[in-house]
């Protein structure tokens, strides 16, 4: 478990584009020392926010895109193409203008494909597919993600782990179904906390004062059950990159000054 650090920025804007800059950075290391990276993508507006600044950033192409592997924290269990599946949005945001090789692209299942409309059995697909991206070096059940990626909700919610549902309780699976899920689509699928935590970093994403009390819950030492940001860390480095209204809440004595 690492201690978390904390990264403020003036505004939404100058958070996603400095956190592109960051994960272009990242990639590039990765490649370098390792040959290939692996990423895991979140939706929502900083998700997305994130990847349409790195789609502008000036040094996108230092990334060596063909080498770059994808995955993602959770999707909403909609059909193939549906303008609400993370995916969907980001290949507009992005992937759609970058030259990735679709071999090394992993969206979860839609509903309606091969699992109908079983969310447990689009899970159990996509906890295979991990298992069989997983290197020995890794030393479980899912690759050593170089990046995971998470939006914070202001119920305090990543992926789509909720409070108190039991998906947050999951110790075992590394991808689960989400029915009854507090926000619409109810029906999704997600990485557990499990699984997350096998990343080398997880950097958590809030912008918004819609984000103020979240935030200060999750860095305040709640339980993952009632708070499930507070149980997404990664094995080397936890990152939680804000904006200054999500960062209100917070003791001033956490953080440097937020960043122009």
């Amino acid at each position: 478990m690492s201690a978390p650090q904390i990264v403020v920025h003036r505004d939404k804007e100058l958070m996603a584009q400095a956190a592109a800059a960051r994960l272009i950075t990242k990639i590039v290391d990765a490649q370098a020392a390792r040959g290939s990276a692996s990423v895991v993508l979140t939706g929502g507006r900083n998700g997305n926010g994130l990847l349409a600044a790195l789609a502008t950033a000036p040094a996108r192409d230092a990334v060596d895109w063909s080498r770059l592997d994808l995955w993602w924290g959770d999707e909403r269990f909609l059909p193939d193409g549906d303008p609400e599946r993370n995916v969907t949005q980001a290949r507009e945001a992005l992937l759609d203008s970058v030259p990735l090789d679709p071999a090394r692209v992993h969206p979860m299942p839609p509903a309606s494909g091969p699992y109908g409309n079983d969310a447990d059995a689009a899970a159990e697909a996509y906890a295979a597919e991990l298992a069989a991206a997983a290197r020995p070096e890794d030393h479980g059940p899912v690759p050593a993600f170089d990046v995971l990626l998470l939006g914070v909700g202001p119920d305090t919610h990543v992926a789509s782990l909720f409070p108190e549902l039991p998906g947050v309780r999951e110790t075992e699976r590394t991808v689960v179904g989400v029915r009854g899920a507090p926000k619409p689509p109810p029906n999704r699928v997600s990485l557990t906390l499990p699984a997350i935590r096998a990343a080398r970093e997880v950097w958590l994403l809030a912008a918004g004062e819609d984000k103020a009390n979240a935030v200060a819950l999750a860095l305040s030492g709640a339980g993952e059950i009632q708070a499930p940001a507070a149980g997404a860390y990664g094995r080397s480095r936890t990152l939680w990159l804000l904006d200054a209204a999500a960062a209100a809440r917070l003791p001033r004595d956490l953080y440097p000054p937020a960043t122009s």
